[in-house]
């Protein structure tokens, strides 16, 4: 299955608040989707096991930008790793590049984080990565290139992104915004996430595969 690259509102009516996907508000958050769509408060709507499953498996692959063999991908190497599988899973996320960009406020969304790292625009240790998906490490040292361009893009996303209240910088994260390089410092704690997700639920989901 290919990346979703449909409307974003369409899919946040449905799902919820995806702070990585969008950063907009539809004046119709209260009824979801479709023809028939219900309110989401709407008690006569029954949602079985199995919809509450897939729909936290969805709120985690649309809100990281994931196909579902990527995230499937995730899924088998955080039950490889010794630990709560739900946090590996959640904790090798978060250490994608793109994700990193998005959380130190290089972009706005993850989709603009994947765009900006497609093009060339970051460095992780003195070196251009071009791969969204690419692993960072601890003490990975993380900034745009020299080119105006570059760094002219990430200082205007920062200050955009400075509006925003919830997004702040997370604790295994350090920036220096004056010369606009980042560390990064240690795996991510469960509390500092902000997507509201049952991540155990993502892991029953694909339990019988």
């Amino acid at each position: 299955m290919s990346r979703y690259r449909g409307p974003k509102l369409r899919i946040t009516r449905r799902l919820g608040s995806l702070p990585a996907l969008t950063k907009k508000r539809s004046k119709k958050n209260d009824v979801r989707p479709g023809q028939h769509g219900k309110t989401n408060n709407d008690n006569n709507s029954k949602t079985t096991e199995y919809g509450v499953r897939l729909e936290e498996k969805q709120k985690l692959r649309f809100n990281y930008g994931l196909t579902e063999k990527q995230l499937y991908k995730y899924i088998k190497e955080a039950r490889r790793r010794n630990g709560v599988t739900g946090l590996i899973l959640l904790q090798l996320l978060e250490m994608r590049l793109d994700t990193i960009c998005y959380n130190l406020g290089f972009a706005s969304t993850i989709g603009q984080a994947r765009q900006i790292v497609n093009h060339g625009h970051i460095l992780v240790n003195n070196k251009v990565v071009s791969i969204p998906s690419f692993q960072c490490r601890i003490n990975d040292q993380i900034r745009p290139k020299e080119k105006s361009t570059s760094k002219n893009l990430v200082k205007l996303n920062l200050q955009n992104n400075k509006s925003i209240s919830y997004l702040k910088l997370l604790n295994h994260l350090k920036l220096d915004e004056d010369k606009l390089e980042a560390t990064v410092l240690d795996f991510c704690d469960r509390n500092d996430i902000n997507l509201e997700i049952n991540e155990l639920l993502v892991i029953e989901y694909y339990s019988r595969r």
